[in-house]
């Protein structure tokens, strides 16, 4: 028995009707043990999720992802834009874990641990079963007329979701800009914070807009990582799958009767009640075999398990499992990709790991002024320079200053010889280098320059000083 979708179902997909307009999906309340899992595990990343922009870790935000100053928070580290190596190195470790997670256990990730699937179905749905009912009530709310009655529920199911989008949309912009910034708008007003205001009604907007009425279209038609699907998986992958074996044999499906022994008469264990149908939040039917809107979510697997449960046949008809089991019975084997892919994401993990603890607190860059060459003061050469220092610590360097490490010479801050630099800061200015000539190896010297704060050496930084070629 075949389990390929036929020409009808290839032709469509749940939301879209023959017509090519949007079909809103009733799915029926979910219950059962895999249900209760992913509350409980949604209930834990929420938590994370709403707590992360607001924890500190030695002064830094936990996570961070300021992308107009290009600064990162990642586990309480802070990347700054001349750490943009690292940050890309671990967003590689991030996407590769995924790929990883992917070939191996299917599209898991987006049923049990995204974000839009937890707040569209552990959130918004959940409010929307308390106001609007199950699937039949639901239903039937949708196609009655605008009466005192659906007013009622609709204007209420919207303004709750207004208030959880406006939530969000706080949580999301503490990510962005940070949580300081977040609590400085409300502080002062959104008047004096108007950028940042604006940005909140924007993502109120959006949030608003995905989980009114977006929704699983977001996993179907924006989200790109459903169609790594098809470039991911393959037999060997364990996903939310329909024993076709079982559940057709020798005659196919069938509807259920309680007086005949479907072991002796041939039939298929699967009774065609489509109850994992019903309860699909994308609309599908997973008897098609994986298809592009499954998210794993596993809500099939708990409706027939009760249904077989009721009927006295044996658990397990939709399950965890990969497409050689349920066909040739073969159990779970670490492939040669899913080797490639571990080895790949152990380097890139240790090269993390390698350069975050060689990454430096403080980073000085020294560089020659465009377009000016040396400076003859006597028996002396000048050189003039700009420099940078990024602090990257939470605390403040105040007796900054530069000293040569392996040449005897001078250097001349412009301004004051010792300067400041904020904690997260950053302090940029003009210096002069003198040498005495005799000194010099020849037109160019790389010199090695110091930083100090007081007494303490903290960052060193190399530059070439430029002298004449010949000294006689």
């Amino acid at each position: 028995m075949s389990n390929l979708p036929d020409e009808a179902f290839r032709d469509t997909i749940g939301t879209i009707d023959e017509g090519g307009n949007r079909k809103f999906i009733f799915p029926k309340k979910p219950s059962g043990k895999f249900y209760e899992y992913r509350k409980w595990v949604s209930y834990v990343l929420l938590a994370i999720l709403v707590a992360n922009p607001f924890i500190k870790v030695n002064g830094n935000q936990f996570m961070m992802f300021n992308i107009l100053e290009r600064r990162f928070n990642i586990f309480g580290f802070p990347f700054w834009p001349q750490d943009f190596y690292l940050f890309v190195i671990s967003m590689l470790v991030g996407i590769v874990f995924i790929l990883l997670f992917t070939v191996v256990f299917g599209r898991i990730f987006c049923g049990w641990i995204c974000p839009q699937t937890i707040f569209l179905e552990l959130v918004f749905r959940r409010i929307e079963y308390w106001i609007d009912g199950d699937r039949g009530a639901q239903t039937r709310l949708a196609k009655q007329e605008w009466n005192g009655e659906k007013i009622r529920k609709r204007l209420t199911k919207w303004f709750i979701f207004f208030v959880i989008s406006f939530l969000i949309a706080n949580v999301f912009l503490a990510y962005l800009v940070g949580s300081d910034q977040l609590f400085l708008m409300i502080e002062e007003g959104p008047i004096k914070q108007s950028s940042n205001f604006i940005a909140l009604l924007i993502f109120t907007a959006v949030f608003y807009f995905v989980f009114v009425w977006f929704r699983e279209q977001v996993c179907i038609i924006a989200c790109p990582y459903g169609r790594l699907q098809g470039v991911l998986l393959d037999n060997k992958s364990i996903n939310v799958a329909y024993d076709f074996v079982r559940g057709e044999k020798e005659l196919g499906r069938a509807k259920y009767n309680k007086q005949e022994d479907r072991a002796v008469t041939g039939k298929g264990d699967c009774i065609d009640c489509k109850q994992c149908v019903h309860v699909c939040p994308m609309g599908i039917d997973i008897r098609n075999g994986t298809q592009l809107e499954c998210t794993n979510c596993t809500a099939c697997i708990d409706e027939c398990d009760t249904i077989m449960e009721n009927v006295g046949l044996p658990k397990g008809l939709i399950r965890y499992a990969s497409e050689d089991e349920i066909e040739k019975k073969e159990p779970f084997k670490f492939t040669a990709r899913m080797k490639g892919y571990t080895a790949v994401l152990i380097i890139l993990l240790g090269i993390f790991v390698g350069m975050l603890f060689l990454r430096n607190d403080v980073q000085a860059i020294v560089l020659r002024l465009p377009g000016q060459l040396f400076q003859h003061k006597g028996d002396k050469i000048s050189n003039i320079y700009t420099y940078k220092i990024v602090n990257k610590t939470m605390n403040d360097f105040t007796d900054i200053h530069f000293g040569l490490i392996d040449q005897k010479g001078t250097i001349k801050n412009v301004g004051n010889q010792k300067f400041k630099v904020p904690k997260q800061g950053i302090s940029q200015g003009t210096l002069f280098i003198e040498i005495d000539k005799a000194l010099l190896e020849g037109d160019k010297t790389k010199v090695q320059i110091g930083v100090y704060n007081g007494d303490k050496l903290i960052e060193t930084t190399s530059t070439n000083f430029l002298g004449p070629r010949s000294f006689n």
